[in-house]
């Protein structure tokens, strides 16, 4: 007996050890692990794509078509709108100052109208709009974010060959796909390795889904929102502020929010009732986006509780800054698939046959 705990007791450390020690490695290894997990990521997005047209061509060759035909959308796409997006968002830096000044006014006069007069609470407001203050803690959220995100990279040219890394390895996983599984899987000792084989199509297609739903939301909320800038009077930057909407609802939650306040501000400087209807329109793309977009093309697929996504955001916004933001949500979906498949359905159907065994009273 002694013998038999020994051994038990030797083993359970030795597990103990080379967890440790795989954790040490991976993060050493970090930046790898970024790149891996953006690859998947791309992959499972493009990976219902290849699969369809797999069946009238090779699938190499749906590969490269399939990336040709993303870059030509993005290279159209650029030259269409890129000059008046570049040229609005320059126009929209160079004014904000004094758009911030005129929000400042508008405050104070608000202030006088409600009638407080409170040396505590004028001091409390005025540093609260202190233009200078407001900038620097701007600076330092985003240089924070930037930090966070290219921490991981070690600079922006070594970001710009991680995003061209990223791109080379998913078209490899697309193009091999069967193979690399099949070499991963037989890693693994029965009949685990079946039982791993059989999560890859659910995990890849939740995770491809989750990304496909967020760019398609993104993309109808940033048209929308450019067209009702036209309409409620701001065609000066409603290209541009659409644009800035669209890419900031990809992360979620916050996303919204942080596209909303570029317009907010410019919809202050340009008066009148300007400002209500541009925050009605917020309000009503927000509700339509969390009430009809989100679960009919993301949270259907995701299943996952909106406490989790939450929790993914913030973990990773706090350990990769925007990228976080953006991969780690589709890795929690997919956590979440293994754990429902491989231990809470298993569970529970052993549970159930128990209390079948059970005699009734």
């Amino acid at each position: 007996m002694p013998e038999s705990r020994r051994l038990i007791s030797l083993s359970n450390l030795a597990l103990i050890v080379t967890i440790g020690f795989a954790v040490i490695l991976l993060w050493q290894l970090r930046s790898l692990v970024v790149i891996l997990m953006i690859s998947i990521v791309i992959a499972s997005t493009l990976a219902p794509i290849i699969n369809t047209a797999e069946k009238i061509i090779p699938r190499w060759l749906a590969v490269i078509f399939a990336y040709l035909g993303i870059i030509l959308i993005i290279t159209g796409a650029g030259l269409i709108i890129g000059p008046t997006v570049v040229t609005q968002i320059e126009l929209l830096v160079q004014k904000l100052p004094g758009y911030l000044d005129i929000l400042i006014s508008a405050t104070e006069n608000l202030i006088l109208r409600l009638g407080i007069t409170e040396p505590e609470a004028l001091e409390l407001i005025n540093r609260f709009f202190n233009l200078q203050s407001l900038t620097s803690w701007l600076v330092r959220s985003s240089q924070q974010l930037l930090v966070s995100s290219l921490g991981v990279t070690r600079g922006i040219v070594g970001g710009v060959l991680n995003v061209v890394l990223s791109l080379l390895l998913s078209g490899y996983m697309l193009a091999g796909s069967q193979k690399l599984i099949k070499g991963i899987i037989s890693l693994f000792p029965q009949p685990w390795d079946n039982r791993l084989e059989e999560q890859v199509a659910p995990v890849s297609n939740i995770m491809g889904r989750y990304i496909q739903g967020r760019l398609l939301v993104s993309l109808i909320l940033g048209i929308a929102i450019t067209i009702g800038l036209k309409l409620v009077g701001i065609t000066e930057f409603a290209l541009g502020l659409g644009v800035i909407a669209g890419f900031t609802n990809l992360i979620p939650f916050f996303g919204p929010v942080l596209g909303s306040i570029p317009a907010l501000i410019v919809a202050v400087a340009q008066g009148g009732w300007t400002f209500l209807w541009v925050l009605l329109l917020f309000i009503i793309i927000q509700n339509v986006e969390t009430y009809v977009l989100d679960p009919l093309l993301v949270g259907s697929s995701v299943k996952v509780t909106p406490l989790y996504q939450l929790l993914a955001v913030l973990g990773g916004v706090q350990v990769l800054g925007i990228i976080g933001a953006l991969i780690v949500p589709p890795w929690v979906a997919g956590a979440g698939v293994v754990l429902e498949n491989l231990y809470l359905k298993p569970k529970m159907l052993a549970e159930t046959v128990v209390q079948e065994s059970l005699p009734h009273e």
